[in-house]
């Protein structure tokens, strides 16, 4: 065998072994496709209430009231965001009204009425209702309060027209707050 033949042969030989040797085993490759699902997951407030379908209507009501800028990048917030099985209780008639006028004033006083100051953890609720001796006020960017209190270790909201709102899933955090699932649409009034 000649030289030009051995020195193809070797040359393809290292490249199979190279090649080889880069495959990963199934357990490699599950870690390394959980590392890019969590590093391609939605980071701030607007990205984690746009990227899950079940805040479509909530999303929609967001973007039209203008305030997803303010949920961008400032922050921490908390955020009380209702489901979309929590705007189908509302009177679709007053929720239309809302999501098409033109003065969208109220929109956004109702979505910042979901919206407090600060990140707040289900752990920093409980604490705050314990100092409070039984209730804790959580102050709005509406410039409203939302009364928290639990019964046995569920949270319970009241919102500002006396309605109780229950957190369906709670702590998904994100870079700039934490939010909060509920039930029921708070209502500032």
């Amino acid at each position: 065998m000649n030289t030009l033949s051995k020195l193809f042969l070797t040359t393809a030989a290292l490249a199979t072994i190279s090649a080889c040797s880069s495959e990963m085993s199934e357990e490699e490759q599950a870690i390394y496709d959980a590392r890019q699902a969590e590093e391609a997951k939605p980071t701030n407030l607007t990205a984690i209430v746009q990227g899950n379908p079940d805040l479509s209507t909530a999303s929609t009501m967001v973007a039209i009231s203008g305030i997803a800028v303010e949920l961008k990048d400032d922050g921490p917030f908390t955020v009380f965001v209702a489901s979309n099985d929590a705007f189908n209780k509302m009177d679709q008639e007053e929720l239309n009204g809302l999501m098409t006028a033109e003065d969208k004033s109220e929109l956004a006083s109702m979505a910042r009425f979901g919206l407090v100051e600060g990140d707040l953890k289900t752990a920093d609720i409980k604490k705050a209702i314990a100092d409070g001796g039984g209730t804790a006020s959580l102050t709005t960017l509406q410039g409203g309060d939302i009364k928290a209190t639990l019964e046995g270790e569920k949270i319970v909201l009241e919102d500002g027209a006396g309605n109780k709102v229950n957190v369906l899933e709670a702590d998904i955090e994100s870079s700039n707050g934490t939010v909060h699932i509920i039930d029921t649409v708070l209502q500032p009034k």
